[in-house]
């Protein structure tokens, strides 16, 4: 069976973004089921719908990413108990113009981390809220992962037994669910 085509959109543009590290090791622990790839959107103008009629090409090549995908995984942070700008700017972009929402019939799944044991549950409850009101199909339930120093090593390995099987069946899951949607 083909491996479907996982897009993965950090939700930071830091870059030594304990989000990003928890995503190259997501990546790598899905590359069994997915052949996954990282969607850029440092680089998106801020949002204008002026803009819409003449889209600047990073906000096109968003809407080819996304849309060639079999899959979404989000990775986020979480900023003032909400999503990152970066991220809430590249979701409105791939929603636009109205009547081509890129996210729609999206599996979409949603993680973050944080120094914090549930840092991100406010990001990845509006998260999930956003894409569901954008007709993406929200996969699981939400993960949160503490990270600590050493916890992903260089090589994009997850050093911690137990948080690399946990990590595993998450993105396993994930995998299965997004099979059957498209098939």
């Amino acid at each position: 069976m083909a491996k479907l085509k996982l897009a993965i959109v950090v939700g930071s543009n830091r870059r030594e973004s304990i989000n990003r590290k928890l995503a190259q090791a997501l990546a790598k622990l899905a590359s069994d089921s997915f052949e996954p790839s990282f969607v850029q959107i440092d680089d998106l103008p801020l949002f204008n719908q002026d803009l819409e009629p003449n889209r600047p090409e990073p906000t096109l090549r968003l809407k080819r990413e996304i849309e060639a995908a079999d899959a979404i995984l989000i990775v986020t942070p979480e900023h003032n108990r909400s999503i990152p700008a970066v991220l809430k700017n590249a979701i409105d972009w791939a929603s636009r113009p109205y009547g081509r929402n890129s996210w729609a019939g999206k599996p979409v799944a949603v993680t973050g981390t944080s120094g914090g044991g549930v840092g991100t549950a406010v990001a990845q409850n509006e998260l999930r809220m956003i894409m569901t009101n954008l007709a993406g199909v929200v996969v699981g339930s939400q993960v949160f992962i503490t990270f600590k120093e050493g916890l992903i090593d260089a090589g994009h390995n997850v050093t911690d037994e137990g948080t690399r099987s946990f990590l595993k069946g998450f993105v396993d899951g994930f995998a299965k669910t997004a099979g059957k949607l498209a098939a």
